[in-house]
């Protein structure tokens, strides 16, 4: 490779297809909108016991908001470095456990159930970025907010499982 060739990979990012780019930024946030309207909190959340740190239910739809922003850029990110690739497989399984979750937690009100379902979101959170802290440094830094946070919503998950 000449000094002036860049990696295929990078290539691919500068020269993407921008309708990949738009569909990953529009699409993974809308879908997370919808999930959240149809699987609102309601009436039975209200009523559980509450651990003491947790937030404000105003802090919830920011805070995924900006997530899945970040999980959008990684995710178009992986997809055009390679679209059939190991990281873009744990990038839609994590995707599908994390609109898994709401329906379930919310909605069926199956706490147990969705605790299992959020414990395998945080470990495909961690496998994306140990998969792509060499191949992708940016996009794995991009989850590593999303880790935090769903940590702590695990965190939440089994306190409300425990306290209710």
């Amino acid at each position: 490779m000449s000094a002036t060739t860049k990696p295929p990979m990078e290539q691919g990012r500068k020269s993407g297809n921008w309708y990949h780019r738009a569909a990953f930024l529009c699409l993974v946030p809308a879908a997370g909108l919808l999930i959240g309207v149809l699987n609102r909190p309601g009436a039975w959340y209200a009523a559980l016991t509450k651990p003491p740190f947790n937030p404000p239910d105003a802090v919830f739809a920011p805070v995924w908001t900006i997530l899945f922003l970040l999980i959008a850029v990684a995710g178009y990110r992986t997809f055009e470095a390679g679209p059939r690739g190991a990281a873009m497989k744990i990038w839609i399984v994590q995707m599908i456990l994390n609109f898994a979750w709401s329906p379930i937690f919310f909605s069926l009100h199956r706490m147990d159930v969705a605790l299992g379902v959020i414990i395998a979101m945080f470990v495909a959170i961690v496998a994306f970025v140990r998969r792509q802290w060499s191949a992708d440094r940016l996009a794995a830094l991009l989850f590593l907010p999303y880790a935090g946070w769903v940590a702590f919503a695990t965190l939440l998950n089994l306190s409300l499982l425990l306290l209710n």
